[in-house]
């Protein structure tokens, strides 16, 4: 027996390999297409999201977990670990949390001998995955269930988000801007910038072109981390490798990292944003 599992959700961002290295189980999100349903990361490739995206948009929908997926993890976890932490997408933009909670309650009383707790973490994407790996790499040191959490909570209160979208043009599906407006944005060419902070998503700039957005994107992290402070990076893409390897070699010329990867961007999330997305989640390590 372990003494802690971690679960975190698809849209974290947590590469496949890093995952199943930190024993992380990840509780996937629904996607619905042209009358299909598929497991996020698990039926369906983010490459494959992407283009049923661009393909029919009108035909995509998505959902959480439901209170039964969670409980089955915990039921599976259960067998090998004495406590369960639970990591989930912001309660404000998702139910994953809201599942979560009743699927506690579903197994309570089949589990008596097991601790479960669930952490809001008010963010998502990537700042979520690594809220999640550094719970995992506690676990795997052997620390008691008390400091796993705490790690968390700790990560949690420092971990920022920023995204830098291709076009405004989609953001009308996230139901908070008028689409009208994103049609003009995107004839003005806007590249926003987005950032996380309470548990929401907001607009923290804009810029005429891609690059200027990325000296912005980096600028906002440099006035958050500083030059020297040792940080944790991952970088996300929406269908943008080649332009996430070149950030990923900028970031780690000009930041102490001591953590830095490259990862996809939740196609969920993508829905919105866009192909071309590039986004980073990043917490200074002290």
């Amino acid at each position: 027996m372990t003494e802690t599992a971690i679960i975190a959700d698809s849209i974290a961002c947590i590469p496949k390999e890093q995952a199943e290295d930190f024993k992380i189980k990840i509780v996937p999100a629904n996607i619905f297409f042209n009358g299909n349903v598929y497991r996020d990361l698990i039926d369906l490739s983010s490459a494959q999201a992407y283009e049923f995206i661009d393909r029919a948009p009108q035909f995509w929908k998505s959902s959480a977990a439901s209170p039964e997926d969670y409980a089955e993890a915990y039921r599976e976890l259960s067998k090998n670990a004495h406590n369960i932490l639970v990591i989930t997408i912001s309660a404000k933009l998702s139910m994953f949390y809201d599942s979560a909670r009743a699927a506690k309650e579903i197994v309570q009383k089949e589990l008596p001998s097991t601790v479960i707790e669930i952490l809001d973490s008010e963010t998502a994407a990537a700042a979520e995955g690594l809220i999640a790996l550094a719970a995992a790499r506690a676990a795997e040191e052997g620390k008691a269930f008390e400091e796993v959490t705490t790690t968390a909570r700790k990560v949690k209160e420092r971990v920022r988000f920023l995204g830098l979208l291709e076009t405004i043009r989609h953001v009308y599906r996230t139901g908070r801007i008028p689409k009208l407006a994103s049609q003009i944005g995107s004839l003005l060419s806007l590249k926003p910038i987005l950032t996380g902070g309470d548990g929401v998503i907001r607009f923290a700039g804009a810029a005429r072109t891609k690059r200027s957005g990325i000296e912005k994107m980096l600028n906002m992290m440099r006035e958050q981390t500083g030059h020297s402070e040792p940080i944790h990076v991952a970088i996300m893409h929406a269908d943008a490798a080649e332009q996430a390897h070149i950030l990923r070699e900028r970031i780690a010329t000009e930041f102490n990292c001591v953590e830095l990867f490259i990862t996809d961007f939740s196609p969920i999330m993508a829905y919105a944003t866009g192909r071309g997305t590039l986004a980073v989640a990043f917490y200074k390590s002290t």
